[in-house]
């Protein structure tokens, strides 16, 4: 079934949790859409997953928009959300409406997501008045790196947790259709899950959330460095495409690849006349170089 703005909050109301996955590239997306994942996000995330920056922060609306583009070709059944980048809503109500039409027009997105929770509750109302589903994104805001001092949880003092539950009401009432909760103790997820109406997901929130996203190269294991506490490898992809790669280099290096079952035939006979050729040309260069050195 295809995945829309009116199934996903059916999927609340049935209680029925949502699967999420963060993705930038037509390959991996047509794996998702074949395991049946609800919806895609095309996260900022890619600034460091993809394209190698320390932060979130560098990354720009083209930059959604050509990965956002490659994933939609993949897709028929899944929701597919854009994220806003660093100062591509900040800066004004228009500038917000704007690139979020380029993200639906020129990135084929369902739907845009935005980080922040009273302080962008206007460009969420004008770019839902604009007929564009909006995704919230309160607790840890990545793209708020600077002014949080490094990415830690939210929430755990009662000014703020109570800021976040305000947050998450006003995200709703604005217009928002769903909202991401990251890094927020588990029992505050849970509340504010409940006391909500549109569908929450979460990463690193708990399993309180009507659904759960993670970045795809987390989960399979593809990063050596640090592992954030909320991330589960699935699977220990990163390994095997390096022994994958080793193997490669070294049978490429003997020249035990290509072997025979990997290349093409061709027939003796015609074989046979290219090399007669391939002498006759030989012959006539040599003759040329003869007359020029007399």
């Amino acid at each position: 079934m295809k995945n829309t703005v009116t199934t996903l909050q059916q999927m609340k109301n049935e209680g029925e949790k949502i699967s999420m996955l963060t993705c930038y590239d037509y390959t991996t997306a047509c794996l998702m859409e074949e395991a049946g994942i609800n919806a895609i996000l095309i996260g900022d995330s890619l600034g460091m997953t993809m394209m190698g920056y320390s932060d979130t922060l560098p990354v720009t609306v083209d930059d959604i928009i050509h990965h956002c583009a490659s994933v939609s070709r993949a897709l028929k059944n899944t929701f597919l959300v854009a994220d806003m980048p660093f100062m591509s809503y900040q800066t004004s109500v228009y500038d917000a409406v704007k690139n979020a039409g380029r993200l639906i027009k020129e990135g084929h997105a369902q739907a845009v997501k935005l980080e922040g929770g009273a302080s962008v509750c206007e460009q969420i109302r004008a770019i839902v008045n604009a007929d564009i589903p909006v995704v919230a994104h309160i607790g840890l805001t990545p793209q708020s790196i600077n002014a949080f001092g490094g990415f830690k949880v939210q929430g755990k003092n009662i000014e703020r947790a109570l800021q976040i539950l305000e947050d998450a009401k006003a995200v709703e009432e604005a217009g928002a259709f769903m909202v991401t909760l990251e890094c927020v103790p588990e029992e505050l997820a849970t509340l504010i899950s409940e006391e909500l109406s549109i569908p929450t997901i979460g990463i690193g929130a708990g399993s309180g959330c009507d659904g759960q996203v993670l970045v795809y190269q987390d989960m399979l294991g593809m990063f050596s460095g640090f592992k954030p506490k909320f991330v589960k490898h699935y699977a220990n992809i990163g390994e095997e495409m390096k022994r994958a790669f080793f193997e490669y280099d070294a049978e490429v290096k003997s020249k035990a690849f290509p072997a025979a079952e990997h290349n093409f035939k061709i027939d003796k006979e015609v074989m046979d006349e290219v090399r007669a050729s391939v002498h006759k040309s030989d012959l006539k260069i040599s003759e040329k170089q003869k007359k020029v050195i007399a």
